[in-house]
């Protein structure tokens, strides 16, 4: 009977320290942490909000802008760029452009994701603002707009510079952002690639990328490395399986290697333990609601954006959802234009709320077509 009692109380104490074990995890560094791609959720994170420098994994931020230029149309793939002198000289990591080259905005961004390239940083921060120093302005600037407030961006390379800082938290924010551009993603999975470079393209620059994980981690499809004395080892890295995107960002680890497989440790655990699931996508039209005195009579609403749960494997939870919209609107109704709100809640807390948006441009009736709309309803009930 004492001995059966003694095994009872040697099962409870393994499964109380399993169950730590299985919440707690150990990562070298000063800070990182572990973000749900879709919902922007963290699921872990320790001194995720501490000023660090960020060595090249500023380039995030460079790459972001750019990704948005050629987004917006203000800027092309194809684009020819003149190297300007103050990229020929930096120092560093670079694929060795000479001052007065051409090269096209493709192959420095293929520069920058592969081999971490500061010439071409450079190089594409002066084509798109016409200086290095404005193009960091729009960096701030664009920092601040997603909320990033524990970043001071000096340089778009990464170099070690006076006040030059960012945060785990916010390197997650500007990972994620710039992951939302899905033709970024041929690059920065790129393993191995040439590049002819100088005046005459006569010499040829064997790119390996920087981030060993491509290679080595199912999944990985980003994002960016980082390392000078300073900052030591640092990585922003990304990987997908399945329905479930996950960002792991480690700073201050004091070896390459360790980095590697701490943001390894880090994406096993989210993937372990963690799944996503999808309740909407973009596009998906959830209502139909009365449209007066327009060209038509119903306007479809949409979800302005895709809408994600973060769950704990095996605990689906209660999800409820909601929508709020006005019993009827009236024309002019512009297409993209908020109408309502789609809402999320697990187990009764709110998790996500979406726009509903006007599917369709609806201009206002002439009075036969309202006249028209009028008569349709009451013969056929509508």
């Amino acid at each position: 009977m004492k001995k059966r009692l003694i095994s009872i109380i040697l099962i409870i104490v393994l499964s109380f320290n399993f169950s730590i074990a299985y919440g707690d995890i150990d990562i070298s560094g000063k800070s990182y942490l572990l973000m749900d791609f879709d919902s922007g959720e963290i699921i872990l994170a320790k001194n995720e909000h501490e000023k660090l420098p960020p060595a090249s994994i500023t380039k995030i931020m460079t790459l972001l802008i750019a990704m948005e230029n050629i987004h917006n149309g203000s800027m092309t793939l194809d684009e020819k760029v003149i190297v300007s002198e103050s990229a020929s000289k930096v120092t560093g990591t670079s694929v060795y452009l000479d001052a007065g080259e051409v090269q096209s905005v493709e192959n420095l961004l293929k520069a920058i994701s592969i081999r971490s390239a500061n010439d071409a940083s450079i190089a594409l921060a002066v084509h798109i603002s016409g200086s290095e120093e404005a193009f960091v302005n729009l960096m701030n600037e664009r920092a601040s707009q997603l909320g990033m407030e524990n970043t001071n961006f000096v340089n778009s390379s990464g170099l070690p510079a006076e006040n030059h800082y960012s945060s785990a938290y916010d390197i997650s924010i500007m990972s994620r952002e710039l992951m939302k551009h899905e033709a970024i993603i041929p690059y920065l999975t790129t393993y191995m690639e040439d590049m002819e470079v100088g005046k005459s393209k006569t010499s040829i620059q064997s790119m390996v990328n920087t981030n060993r994980l491509i290679k080595e981690y199912q999944g990985a499809n980003g994002i960016k490395t980082g390392s000078t004395s300073e900052a030591k080892y640092c990585l922003s890295a990304s990987a997908k399986r399945g329905d479930l995107q996950l960002i792991a960002i480690v700073m201050g680890v004091e070896t390459g290697a360790l980095r590697f497989s701490e943001a390894m440790k880090l994406l096993d655990y989210g993937f372990s333990n963690y799944e996503s699931v999808t309740i909407g996508k973009k596009g998906d039209v959830l209502a139909n609601i009365p449209i007066e005195k327009g060209e038509e009579d119903i306007i479809p609403l949409m979800l302005e954006r895709d809408s994600h749960l973060l769950l704990i494997k095996g605990n689906k939870g209660n999800i409820e959802k909601e929508m709020e919209y006005p019993e009827f609107v009236s024309a002019p109704i512009v297409q993209g234009q908020k109408l309502g709100e789609f809402i999320v809640k697990l187990d009764g807390k709110e998790v996500d709320r979406v726009n509903l948006i006007a599917k369709i441009q609806i201009d206002k009736g002439s009075y036969s077509t309202i006249l028209k709309n009028v008569w349709e309803n009451f013969l056929f009930n509508k």
